[in-house]
């Protein structure tokens, strides 16, 4: 028996990259998935891989930024599934620089699409996961929210760092519902970051450097089978934590 065999999982930005590695990882512990996304060619290539796991899969396509959106969309997620049982709040579309050269509205992207669409999506399957006795949320924050020189990552880290709070404040008020609320911080060898080292090799060469275990980890054998564990049976007596999937790279204390 699969470890989630009968569980619903509902994953943001599962097109590609982290979101589609944890979206696969779930799928093999035999989760059903609801793929969500912008790009609907994205979403269904990651539903046709997730259906050669032996897992049901349908696309939602959708763009966190429009809160106002959600409620419905998680309503339409779990009438067609039955239900929702672990929700993974991986979409994430911000701005990187210099303080003094980002715009409010650039600073502000990145709270709407992180934070603001975290907090619709956890309160929106708060009631679905509570009538099925609980649940389990996994937020994604960064270990940029304590690196040792935050310059550029100050957009990204603080709009992160309203995440982790929410995160905890969800699994003090949640807990008695039965609902987990837990946090990673990955580093993963996504699309963008993949470019990043072909293209500047050397650089990427002295990154790999500063992690101890000496590699950028796999989307789905490094974070995606850990969120599998992560909202599995085996965990069930964790919740409020921020779990550091970044090969020993950050110090979070």
């Amino acid at each position: 028996m699969r470890s989630l065999a009968g569980k619903v999982a509902l994953v943001t930005g599962a097109g590609q990259g982290v979101g589609q590695g944890i979206a696969l990882a779930l799928a093999s512990e035999g989760a059903d998935i609801a793929v969500l996304g912008r790009t609907p060619a994205k979403l269904e290539d990651t539903c046709e891989l997730i259906r050669g796991r032996g897992a049901r899969a349908e696309a939602f396509a959708c763009d966190v930024a429009d809160t106002e959106a959600i409620p419905a969309l998680v309503d339409q997620v779990a009438e067609t599934f039955g239900g929702i049982d672990i929700l993974v709040n991986n979409a994430y579309s911000g701005a990187y620089g210099p303080l003094l050269t980002l715009s409010d509205r650039a600073f502000q992207k990145g709270f709407k699409t992180g934070p603001f669409a975290a907090f619709a999506f956890m309160k929106a399957c708060h009631p679905h996961m509570k009538q099925r006795g609980g649940g389990d949320i996994v937020n994604l924050v960064t270990s940029a929210m304590v690196r040792w020189d935050p310059s550029t990552y100050g957009a990204y880290a603080a709009a992160k760092q309203a995440l982790k709070s929410l995160t905890r404040t969800a699994a003090a008020e949640w807990g008695v519902d039965g609902i987990r609320a837990n946090a990673i911080a990955p580093h993963a060898l996504s699309p963008g970051l993949k470019s990043w080292t072909e293209a500047f090799p050397e650089e990427a060469e002295e990154f790999r450097k500063t992690i101890p275990l000496g590699y950028i980890g796999d989307c789905e054998q490094d974070i995606g089978r850990a969120v599998a564990a992560l909202v599995g049976p085996h965990m069930r007596y964790l919740t409020g934590a921020t779990v550091p999937l970044d090969g020993g790279q950050a110090y979070f204390g």
